[in-house]
């Protein structure tokens, strides 16, 4: 296939980009919860309300089959300057609980058209290879979302107001570059629109039941590691009389997945992608275990055990992706892993809440434990996958 060779470097940038709105909020939340007069329950809030308002964009996006009835470059754009300016937009309005929370839902409503539409794009210039694609983007999406860390570590005194104005102007730079660097592929995918029926049939299928199971384990404990890993440092400093730079190692054990996004699936590629999610799931589970044993730890071993939860705990996604869309029934393709990311971007909201109101409750070095259950009943629930290993190979059957 002619591909010109800047479309996935252009692509991977632009999902980078785009991906970086995602956590701009909580990167400032300490700042904003000083200057706002917000509670210290305002980073579960914040990551919940993005949530929330990208779950609402995904079944709004399906809904109306946006992605398909306008080019998807230009859907992309228009969700990037919309976000970028949702995100800015907290520069300018009253301080409070409620600005914040409907701008950040506004933000996760926007990242509907960035990171499937991106996808979407990828898919349209990859008639083969796109697993292996997928991984390089999921990686992109994670290295986004840790960003925001990496800009406020780059200085103590760098203002909150400069690192939401730099990564508003960033994801804008992204959707420029894949409007104007990255036309409709031909091998664009034509979707059709959300079915309310595919709620009552898709998980009819063992296959993509056990899949859909693990995936949603997986998201149980993703986000709220992300969210609260931060918070997970500074009581680890405190407790051991140590300064440590929050931001900037929050950036790279979140990045570090980004790393492991791309070599899982050049590795899924050999074996499958059920048996690299599997152990990337049972390893992050193990993580969630000894978490607390970590806090009478040195340094040095314990931020290279957040290095390697950090590695493991998305790394998983891509393979998760690959098998949910393997094993969708071929009449609900769409519709089917519209509901399975919406359920499992729900599930993300009560272990949010869980652990925002654990936080005062238990130490911190136990805060953790509450992830324990996700990656074990993903794990049980994905085995008929794992007892099938043949037939997980880097491209599984496309019927059921």
């Amino acid at each position: 296939m002619n591909r010109p060779a800047h479309i996935l470097p252009v692509i991977i940038f632009s999902q980078f980009t785009g991906a970086s709105l995602w956590f701009s909020g909580n990167a400032v939340i300490l700042d904003l919860q000083r200057d706002w007069g917000l509670s210290g329950h305002s980073t579960g809030y914040a990551i919940s309300a993005v949530i929330l308002g990208f779950v609402a964009g995904t079944l709004l996006f399906a809904f109306f089959n946006l992605a398909d009835r306008y080019s998807p470059g230009r859907v992309f754009f228009i969700s990037t300057l919309a976000g970028a300016f949702a995100n800015a937009a907290l520069l300018v309005v009253p301080p409070g609980p409620t600005s914040l929370l409907l701008l950040r839902f506004a933000t996760g409503f926007c990242l509907a058209g960035i990171y499937p539409v991106g996808m979407r794009i990828a898919a349209g210039w990859y008639d083969h290879g796109l697993g292996r694609a997928l991984g390089f983007l999921v990686g992109a999406l994670v290295l986004g979302t840790a960003f925001p860390h990496l800009i406020r570590a780059s200085g103590t005194e760098l203002h909150w107001q400069l690192v939401v104005s730099w990564v508003s102007l960033l994801a804008l730079s992204g959707g420029v570059a894949m409007l104007v660097l990255v036309p409709d592929g031909p091998h664009l995918p034509q979707g059709s629109a959300f079915d309310p029926r595919a709620l009552a049939s898709v998980f009819r299928s063992r296959r993509f039941r056990a899949s859909a199971c693990g995936y949603f384990g997986h998201m149980w404990e993703l986000y709220t590691f992300w969210a609260f890993v931060p918070l997970l440092l500074l009581a680890y400093g405190r407790s051991r009389g140590i300064d440590i730079d929050v931001s900037l190692w929050s950036f790279a054990i979140i990045a570090a997945g980004a790393v492991a996004c791309a070599g899982g699936g050049v590795l899924s590629s050999r074996v499958g992608s059920a048996p690299v999610a599997a152990a990337l799931l049972a390893v992050s589970g193990a993580c969630c275990l000894l978490s607390p044993l970590m806090f009478d730890a040195g340094l040095p071993l314990f931020i290279g055990f957040l290095l390697l939860w950090g590695f493991s705990v998305s790394s998983d996604s891509p393979q998760f992706s690959a098998l949910n869309a393997a094993y969708a029934p071929r009449e609900y393709v769409g519709s089917a892993l519209t509901v399975v990311n919406s359920i499992g971007f729900l599930i993300t909201i009560p272990s949010i809440q869980l652990a925002d109101f654990l936080l005062t409750r238990v130490e911190p070095r136990y805060l953790f434990w509450m992830l324990v259950p996700g990656p074990i009943l993903g794990i049980w629930a994905f085995r008929p996958l794992l007892r099938n290993r043949r037939a997980e190979l880097s491209s599984p059957p496309k019927g059921q």
